[in-house]
């Protein structure tokens, strides 16, 4: 008997579907075995726009605070860098000039190129001394002195340079010029003794060093080139000479220390004698012989000098200097510089130093007038000078003549 293949209606195929595999009959259709229905979603918490707008504009604040911070430790730190420059700058020129100053040959044989009466300098000082340190030996002129030939004293020098045309205009400049032993060569002039000077061997003629030509020929050396005012005077102390002929009666007393614009003691005198009895009547006049003449002492200076005599009289040069530093300079013209300097020939906006002035007078004006800001100069700048002022003592003198 065969078979037949006999289709089932739907829904009879359905109901035999359900009392075979009653789960999956209770699926819904169009679901595979093993797939869940999906969970029905629950609502969430979400922010308001109030809560949003302050929190914004709490998180601005806090920006806008740390920009300000930021900004304050750029400046603070900018400026204590500018400051660290101009202080390293300054301590490394007056450094220098301690050492030289401590190795200065003090004689009264021997010139001293300084600010005195007979020297009167405006604006920018300068100054030219023996001192026994090393110096700059030229190939120029020819032969150079060899190493035989060198003599271990040098002509040292401070300037700031005042020529427009020179890339070291309004920079301070030292020179160290090498001298030879006598009679190496009338080209290699040795140490010259008085009365012969420094200004008249060195400052003109073959041997100008002191004033070159050219900046080619010139053997100064930039030593700060952000100080572009200098300025110096002396603590002088009074003292009696000893030795004197004749000494004089009574002994006059020692002048205390004060600042002057002269290297040497120019406020004592020689006291008279003031006789101790009142004189009477006239005398009569007693014929006497003519006794054989006797020559008189010439009077020597007792007191006061004429010149610096070994520097004798000074205890300390006072330097003044004025520094800017590279940032602020770049903001600075050369004509400005040379206002505040008098290298225009016009009387400095920092003043020279006067007699009469206490110490630290000077830089008290100094830094009113960069205050005043007569010139126009910008902000910046100004905050960017710094003034120093410094006591380079002297040591004793090494060989004094009455």
């Amino acid at each position: 008997m065969r078979w037949k293949n006999i289709t089932k209606p739907p829904v009879e195929a359905a109901v035999t579907a359900a009392f075979r595999n009653p789960p999956q009959a209770a699926r819904p259709f169009g679901y595979r075995s093993g797939q869940a229905l999906p969970v029905q979603r629950r609502r969430q918490a979400a922010f308001t726009l109030a809560e949003l707008v302050v929190t914004v504009g709490v998180l601005v604040l806090l920006v806008f605070l740390f920009t300000q911070l930021l900004n304050s430790a750029a400046t603070v730190a900018t400026l204590g860098h500018k400051r660290m420059d101009v202080d390293s700058q300054a301590r490394e020129v007056l450094d220098r000039m301690a050492i030289d100053f401590s190795q200065m040959l003090k004689r009264s044989d021997v010139d001293y190129y300084l600010k005195s009466p007979g020297n009167p300098q405006t604006g920018n000082d300068q100054m030219a001394f023996y001192t026994t340190l090393p110096g700059y030996f030229g190939t120029v002129p020819a032969p150079a002195p060899g190493s035989t030939s060198k003599s271990p004293v040098s002509l040292v020098a401070y300037r700031i340079d005042l020529n427009s045309t020179w890339s070291a205009y309004n920079r301070m400049e030292r020179l160290g010029h090498g001298l030879a032993w006598n009679a190496f060569s009338a080209s290699w002039p040795p140490v010259m003794f008085l009365p012969q000077t420094i200004i008249d061997t060195w400052g003109t003629g073959v041997n100008s060093v002191l004033s070159p030509s050219s900046e080619v020929s010139s053997e100064y050396e930039v030593i700060g080139p952000q100080v572009f005012r200098f300025e110096y005077y002396y603590l002088v102390r009074g003292q009696f000479e000893p030795g004197a002929i004749p000494n004089p009666t009574p002994t006059p007393s020692a002048t205390p220390p004060f600042l002057t614009t002269i290297p040497w003691d120019t406020t004592c005198a020689c006291p008279t004698a003031t006789p101790t009895v009142a004189p009477s009547a006239t005398p009569t006049p007693i014929a006497t012989p003519t006794p054989t003449p006797v020559p008189t002492p010439l009077p020597p200076a007792v007191c006061c000098h004429l010149s610096p005599q070994g520097m004798q009289d000074v205890v300390a040069i006072v330097v003044d200097i004025a520094v800017i530093d590279p940032k602020s300079r770049g903001l600075v013209t050369n004509v400005q510089l040379a206002r505040l300097n008098g290298a225009d020939g016009v009387a400095p906006i920092l003043v020279d130093y006067a007699p009469g002035m206490a110490p630290g007078q000077l830089l008290t004006q100094w830094r009113a007038a960069l205050d005043a800001n007569a010139i126009g100069l910008p902000q910046p700048a100004i905050s960017g000078i710094r003034l120093y002022e410094r006591y380079l003592y002297l040591s004793p003198p090494t060989l004094n003549t009455p």
